[in-house]
């Protein structure tokens, strides 16, 4: 008899730890919409691009010009061989061109 009292205790103990494990789940994933929707509200009435989204567009810029692989010092290129004109500033004036077609 005492080790069916055990059994069910164990598997009383079971449940309660994975309900109370769902519970934790569950409100880490509401927290998280929370937070989502609140800088989602926040980046629409500012009107600027939120800071996750921002990083993670930098991470990919820098990631497909191997900025952070460091591969180019490791092969003997520097940042301005990998992309020429980095450095470069051009100041130009905007005009627009128009095509006139003169018909002979």
């Amino acid at each position: 008899m005492p080790s069916f009292v055990s059994q069910v205790l164990g598997l009383t103990l079971k449940i309660v730890l994975g309900l109370f494990a769902a519970l934790f789940a569950v409100s880490l994933l509401v927290a998280g919409l929370i937070v989502f929707v609140v800088l989602l509200l926040k980046s629409l009435i500012t009107g600027r691009r939120p800071a996750a989204s921002m990083a993670f567009g930098r991470f990919q810029q820098f990631s497909s010009q191997k900025g952070w692989s460091g591969r180019g010092a490791r092969e003997g290129e520097s940042a301005s061989k990998s992309r020429p004109g980095a450095g470069d500033i051009v100041d130009v004036e905007v005009r627009e061109i128009r095509e006139e077609r003169r018909l002979p």
